[in-house]
């Protein structure tokens, strides 16, 4: 069975997070465990923009003619939302 985008990339962030408690414990630079965690929290915000598009052309957007013109505005609202943060 093949994966889903969205698990592949959780996937991968589960390796990244593996790799950063291994290089605490190796006691690695400050500087490399934090370009680590920066990658792992990109990869998060990658996560969320896929799981927020999939919400928004589901259940949001559910009934519009997927031909909309308004669709891709809508979606790139929601990645720069997801880079901006709360």
């Amino acid at each position: 069975m093949a994966s889903n985008p969205v698990q592949t990339r959780l996937r991968r962030i589960e390796g990244q997070v593996q790799g950063v408690q291994r290089m605490l414990d190796a006691d690695r630079s400050c500087d490399e465990v934090l370009t680590q965690l920066l990658a792992v929290r990109a990869g998060l915000e990658q996560v969320s923009v896929l799981v927020g598009e999939k919400h928004l052309r589901e259940c949001v957007l559910d009934g519009l003619d997927p031909e909309d013109p308004r669709i891709p505005a809508v979606l790139e609202m929601l990645r720069l939302c997801v880079r901006c943060g709360p």
